[in-house]
């Protein structure tokens, strides 16, 4: 038999070095991160459709509570039922029938030129600015228009904000404002989650008497008064700052103006 032949396979020697050698040590933590990382992956893409049916119900319940709607224990896809969602395009103040409601995403469709504008003026911070977006009426049991929520986006400090602002059927008093998704700061920022914060919003009016906006978030009242103003977050300055450019972006001239002309005008 030559030497060759008599020389253990690699496998073999491989097998014969001691538990703690470098070898098997790298061959031990390599194997561990590869079935790692596959147990991983494939949780990740069987839970994937849960995610996102919890996602949407999170919205969902978003939408209820910024409504006023919302009780615990309620079932959500029976009371979101309720509401009427539309897909209206910005420009005009006009629904469309362009795109079904349940499968239309607002966010891929800002992302997407062929469906939305880059902002030259971008106060809100968002960059580019979908030419559609879903709203929700809600209407009594007469069938007479209760509230309308209105999908609001903008940078605060770390973020961009994801919410919903309910206005009344005049479309001007605001019924309340709720943020669904950001990363602002804990403590600070994130107060935008507070519900005392949030309780500010009731009551008061986006456009005084001669229908120019005043609604505003700043430390001291404007001119405007007391009415158009809902205190800063203290000690979050830029998130306050954030929620004041975006709140005041999407009800102007840019947003949801032509559309709340049409319903002030009875035309919803």
């Amino acid at each position: 038999m030559s030497d060759q032949e008599k020389q253990p396979g690699l496998i073999r020697r491989f097998l014969a070095q001691p538990a703690d050698s470098v070898g098997k040590t790298i061959f031990v933590a390599v194997s561990l991160c590869l079935v790692a990382s596959m147990v991983v992956s494939a949780v990740s893409v069987s839970l994937r459709d849960v995610q996102e049916v919890n996602k949407l119900k999170d919205k969902q319940v978003n939408i209820l509570q910024v409504a006023g709607v919302y009780e615990p224990g309620i079932d959500v896809v029976d009371a979101f039922g309720e509401f009427e969602p539309h897909i209206l395009e910005l420009s005009t103040g006009t629904f469309t029938d362009q795109f079904d409601p349940a499968t239309f995403d607002d966010r891929e469709a800002a992302d997407n030129p062929e469906t939305s504008v880059e902002l030259v003026e971008d106060p809100a911070g968002i960059v580019r600015k979908a030419n559609f977006v879903t709203i929700y009426l809600l209407r009594k049991e007469d069938g007479s228009l209760d509230k309308v929520i209105l999908p609001i986006h903008g940078y605060g400090l770390w973020s961009t904000l994801y919410g919903f602002i309910a206005l009344e059927s005049n479309g001007n008093d605001i019924f309340g404002l709720q943020f669904y998704s950001h990363a602002e700061t804990p403590g600070l920022g994130a107060e935008v989650d507070n519900p005392r914060w949030k309780a500010l919003w009731k009551g008061k009016k986006l456009k005084d008497e001669n229908d120019v906006l005043q609604i505003s978030v700043t430390k001291t009242a404007p001119p405007a008064g007391k009415d158009y103003h809902v205190d800063a977050l203290s000690g979050a300055t830029l998130t306050s700052v954030g929620v004041d450019n975006l709140v005041k972006f999407w009800l102007g001239e840019e947003g949801y103006t032509p559309f709340l002309n049409r319903l002030k005008a009875g035309e919803i």
